[in-house]
């Protein structure tokens, strides 16, 4: 058995967290008090450390911190931005905060949008556009049918100009099954990533902890 603090806390604090298997309780709540709060506290170290010390002061004013290279004071205009919506907690001038958040959803905006057309639609299509006949290679040429046959079957079901009868009916039926193969799909990579958690938790009771499995 461990005689490390640090191991008997995070032991003790699983345990109280698989309380909430019997039922909610004081334990549970403790422990899931304690890791919000912990957690707040690093990520907050982590981004001042990381976003206003790394990449504003540092580049700002480099030699603060006895680093070569020329000052970028450029950088401070996010601080700015920072700035103007903290202004949101000072009353009076609260609405100067606006501007700042205003700046911040445009522009993260405009980046998701980018990002998502490019991940979401241009490489779903580009991966969709596949050869029907692979020369030599069967079983590459049925994997290109089923996924073409899959996309188009699927989307078909969302098309609603079209009563779905006759054979469109029954292209959209075939999508419907195509569709909950796909939530299945996903639907047990997510079990089976909490079950992998699960499993890397009891693997620490049991051996960094009560050491019976090495």
């Amino acid at each position: 058995m461990s005689h490390s603090p640090w191991i008997w806390m995070a032991a003790l604090l699983t345990l109280a967290v698989f309380t909430f298997l019997v039922k909610d309780n004081v334990f549970y709540r403790a422990a899931e008090h304690i890791f919000v709060g912990v957690s707040a506290a690093w990520l907050f170290a982590t981004y001042f450390q990381s976003d206003i010390i790394d990449d504003m002061l540092l580049k700002a004013f480099p030699g603060w911190f006895h680093q070569p290279g020329s000052p970028n004071y450029l950088v401070l205009g996010g601080g700015l931005i920072g700035l103007l919506i903290l202004l949101r907690l000072v009353p009076g001038i609260n609405w100067i905060s606006r501007w700042g958040i205003a700046f911040v959803v445009g522009f993260q905006t405009g980046l998701q949008l980018y990002t998502a057309i490019k991940a979401w639609i241009l490489a779903q299509l580009k991966a969709t556009l596949l050869s029907l006949y692979v020369v030599g290679h069967v079983g590459k040429t049925i994997k290109n049918w089923i996924l073409v046959s899959g996309t188009f079957t699927s989307l078909s079901y969302f098309y609603f100009s079209k009563e779905q009868k006759g054979w469109f009916g029954g292209l959209t039926r075939i999508g419907i099954w195509f569709l909950m193969i796909g939530f299945g799909a996903s639907y047990g990579a997510t079990v089976m990533t909490r079950i992998s958690i699960l499993l890397g938790r009891v693997y620490f009771l049991l051996s960094a902890w009560l050491g019976v499995v090495h």
